[in-house]
């Protein structure tokens, strides 16, 4: 079962993410023409793997993965890259080091960054950006504090269409926006259960320590036993492994469920446009179950956010597991598996409504960005920790906001947020949530 975090821990943490130090400009190093970034991967299958095809024309020396299946099939691509199963001891051995792509599970994605850029090395992390919200804070803090280049893996905020969200918001062509509703066909994987029973012998291939990191420890287990409900889910949730690969994201210690899959996609044009800071509360409209060690099957979860510099609030409508908004404000009888509408007092945009191009004459006001990983590299040798798409110091605290909706699902009730303060004032126990106990040896 999941550990509550101890007061004397939460609040360690508390402070270390609530202050926030500049470092002096400079601190980047000069890049030769034509010279190459010495970069380590850290999680080389799944989204690793895209991920290190993305920054192969630069110099991959080092490789990390819990799983020697897929960090074998990296190495036959970057052959000169020296391999590790644990990212700690790739940190202390490899030197000359500029940067890193992390792209394990979301659970080690905060102590695997914050360990890199602490030794002054940029970095690209995975969404969403960290496993819970007080991560979320020290990760924007450390970045800021070492002036590196950092990008969270979503290419939203580097689109046409969420550029042009924003500028039609901030424009007022929509009016006064009241509501945004997203929905998306996650999980895709199983979520609902309880932890199986017994144990199975760790596989060689498989440094099960690792893949642990912060975690508790619990025992390995590779399969779910025959009869078990999850092999009647949808084919596409159908999965017979238990924690990995990929299927960790439906459990609470290792992943962060539907909303920290395809929230930090999904809102990036609203959170744009209104310069979002932090909901003032959450509310669990609607949920399959509760939350044990798994996500539920389905949730619908409300966020109300202050919209900045005025006296207005915008209600931020979450949707997964199949279930979507109203068929009506939809405009669909077949409703997609995702999509979003942003509803304004004069007209409503997003699927089964207007489309973005209805609204042409707005003009073009914000700054267009490369590609995720273009972006980054070119601030990396730029030394300007403000060219890449999503820096962390703008996906820190969308990170923080949607995963609240996981401490309110995990309460099965409403919770009040005080950003300044930086905690749950209502209920108190959802501040046990705001952080996690560390495993000896993987804190941050």
């Amino acid at each position: 079962m999941n550990r509550r975090i101890s007061r004397r821990s939460y609040l360690k943490i508390v402070a270390a993410a609530s202050t926030l130090t500049i470092a002096p400009a400079g601190s980047a190093r000069a890049y030769k023409a034509n010279e190459k970034i010495n970069i380590g991967i850290i999680g080389a299958g799944g989204r690793g793997a895209a991920n290190s095809d993305a920054v192969a024309q630069e110099n991959v020396v080092a490789l990390c993965d819990v799983d020697r299946r897929f960090l074998e099939g990296r190495a036959k691509k970057f052959t000169g890259a020296r391999t590790y199963t644990d990212f700690r001891e790739m940190l202390d051995r490899e030197k000359n080091l500029d940067a890193v792509v992390v792209s394990t599970p979301d659970h080690t994605h905060a102590v695997a960054s914050i360990r890199a850029m602490r030794q002054g090395l940029h970095c690209y992390c995975e969404k969403p950006l960290t496993h819970n919200v007080a991560e979320a804070r020290l990760m924007a803090k450390v970045a800021a504090e070492k002036k590196l280049a950092t990008q969270m893996g979503t290419g939203g905020r580097a689109s046409e269409e969420y550029a042009r969200i924003a500028e039609i918001i901030r424009a007022g062509a929509i009016g006064d926006v009241k509501e945004a509703h997203f929905w998306t066909n996650r999980p895709i994987w199983p979520q609902g259960f309880d932890r199986p029973p017994g144990e199975d012998p760790v596989p060689d291939w498989l440094n099960w320590d690792a893949f642990i990191g912060p975690a508790p420890m619990r025992p390995y287990k590779a399969r779910w036993p025959e009869g078990h409900p999850v092999y009647n889910l949808p084919p596409s949730q159908r999965r017979a492994e238990v924690y990995h690969p990929f299927v960790w994201r439906g459990w609470w210690d290792f992943g962060t469920g539907a909303l920290g899959d395809i929230a930090p996609h999904m809102w990036s044009g609203i959170w744009w446009a209104f310069d979002l800071k932090a909901p003032k509360r959450v509310e669990v409209v609607d949920v399959s179950g509760p939350v044990t060690e798994m996500f539920p099957a389905w949730s619908i979860v409300k966020f109300i956010f202050p919209i900045p510099g005025t006296d207005k609030t915008i209600d931020v409508y979450w949707y997964d597991g199949g279930k979507h908004p109203p068929t009506e404000l939809v405009n669909m009888q077949n409703v997609p598996e995702g999509g979003w509408i942003i509803v304004g007092t004069k007209a409503i945009i997003g699927t089964g409504n207007k489309s973005l191009g209805a609204f042409a004459d707005v003009p073009r006001t914000l700054p267009r960005f490369k590609d995720m990983y273009r972006s980054w590299l070119d601030a990396i040798r730029a030394g300007d920790p403000d060219m890449p798409s999503c820096p962390f110091h703008f996906a820190g605290p969308m990170t923080e906001a949607y995963l609240l909706g996981n401490i309110a699902l995990k309460l099965g009730q409403p919770i009040e947020w005080d950003a300044e303060a930086f905690r749950v004032t209502s209920p108190a126990e959802g501040n046990a949530y705001v952080s996690r106990e560390y495993r000896k040896g993987w804190e941050l």
